[in-house]
């Protein structure tokens, strides 16, 4: 009988260092391929581009290949203990770096099993983080775009999304990542928000910026990027109105819009005031929800509902009993809104609502209480943490300063050190040098 050799593996991109390894771990025996599902993925890198049951399809056709088992965890532990395979290889390269650790995991196991380790040579001349950024580069199309909001609610605990009001920013997001001791950390999507959209123009915050004249900047955004985007839709409009809106949004490969139930003139909710905000009656609002749900062609494009009772000066209760009414309506998620910094009604209201609602999404905007982390909102109940206007705020104070400098040394020398060099810009933007 064959010695059962265990490889893991993401198997999303398939390059000449994969098959080497295949065809070395066939050499000792049938090999069992270990295929890391989306939820293991997801926490530790990007989202692979493919599906989980794509990529099975894909691994169980390659040559030497016997067997294909999901794991489960970014660790191999849990499957070691439970298929205790003979032999299990890896490449040398997780001798040093974060994977170290798993590797030390692995070598325990295995001795406690009877099992062996090897690990041959990495391949040299392939790099998985160049060929991502190759794929980058290519871009994506509208429907994957839009199916990957959906699977990243599905495989991650908390999603970051961050503000854009331009190709630029957008850039900034696409490609910015940290590698962290629990692995790499990014953002995960592009928030189009309608306050950034109209002040990065000079312009006041108002509603009557019609779609067309959104689309029109937002396109700057999806020409550079991959990712998911939320679309920030105000109240959505006349109801007639937003039916378009969806069926527009959903075609050019927006992932969710998110409206509110406020009505009246517009104000942005963090100025607003017990007379100033009016909210919309609930089946008015419900009415909106279902018949842009109904508009939809896909079943991947999302209608989140934002509550406005608590901007608004009304209770918990109030918030609860629209939230109960609005998810019943269609909407395949929550945004709840406050502007006091010690966040205990927004932590009531998670807490209680996810009772009642467990797997719902709930989408929180810490503007106001970003004393607390992405970890403790996770533990109130909160899956989508959308930043919503840092890029702008952080890019006016820059300019001014910068501006300031000129005036008063009347040259640009003093800017220096608070410039990017062009030649960066250049690389920066793809195509650019």
């Amino acid at each position: 009988m064959n010695k059962i050799v265990y490889l893991g593996m993401t198997g999303d991109i398939i390059h000449p260092g994969l098959i080497n390894i295949i065809s070395e771990a066939a050499k000792l025996g049938d090999v069992m391929i270990g295929l890391l599902t989306d939820s293991a993925i997801a926490p530790h890198k990007r989202l692979p581009y493919l599906t989980y049951d794509q990529r099975r399809t894909v691994i169980e056709h390659i040559k030497g290949v016997k067997r294909v088992v999901p794991q489960d965890e970014w660790s191999y532990v849990p499957n070691l203990r439970k298929y205790k395979p003979d032999i299990i290889i890896h490449g040398d390269d997780w001798q040093i770096g974060p994977l170290s650790l798993i590797r030390k995991e692995v070598f325990q196991v295995m001795k406690e099993i009877g099992g062996e380790v090897v690990e041959i040579p990495y391949t040299t001349g392939i790099s998985s983080s160049a060929l991502h950024d190759e794929m980058n580069s290519i871009g994506t199309t509208p429907e994957i775009r839009m199916k990957t909001l959906r699977r990243l609610l599905n495989t991650k605990k908390i999603i970051r999304i961050m503000e854009a009001h331009s190709g630029l920013s957008g850039l900034i997001i696409e490609k910015l990542a940290i590698e962290k001791s629990d692995g790499l950390h990014a953002f995960d999507g592009i928030w189009s928000s309608s306050l950034t959209d109209s002040v990065s123009k000079g312009k006041p915050d108002i509603e009557a910026v019609d779609l067309t004249t959104r689309l029109q900047d937002l396109t700057n955004i999806l020409e550079c990027t991959t990712k998911p985007i939320i679309f920030d839709g105000d109240t959505g409009g006349k109801t007639e109105h937003f039916v378009f809106t969806v069926r527009t949004l959903e075609r050019n490969g927006i992932s969710a819009i998110i409206i509110e139930d406020k009505i009246g003139l517009k104000k942005n909710s963090l100025f607003g005031t017990e007379v100033e905000q009016h909210l919309a009656p609930i089946p008015d609002f419900c009415h909106k929800i279902s018949e842009g749900k109904k508009a939809q062609v896909t079943k991947d494009f999302m209608i989140f509902a934002r509550l406005e009772s608590l901007i608004a000066g009304y209770s918990v209760d109030d918030a609860l009993q629209r939230a109960d009414a609005y998810v019943k309506a269609g909407a395949d998620g929550i945004m709840i809104h406050s502007k006091e910094k010690h966040g205990d009604d927004i932590r009531t209201f998670c807490t209680t609502f996810r009772k009642t609602f467990p797997d719902i999404p709930i989408i929180l905007v810490p503007t106001t209480y970003n004393q607390f982390t992405e970890t403790e909102l996770a533990s109130w109940g909160a899956n989508i943490i959308i930043y919503a206007n840092h890029m702008l705020r952080a890019s006016y104070p820059a300019m001014l300063k910068v501006a300031r400098l000129i005036l008063e040394n009347e040259r640009a020398a003093e800017t220096d050190l608070l410039c990017m060099p062009i030649k960066q810009i250049l690389e920066l933007i793809p195509g650019g040098k």
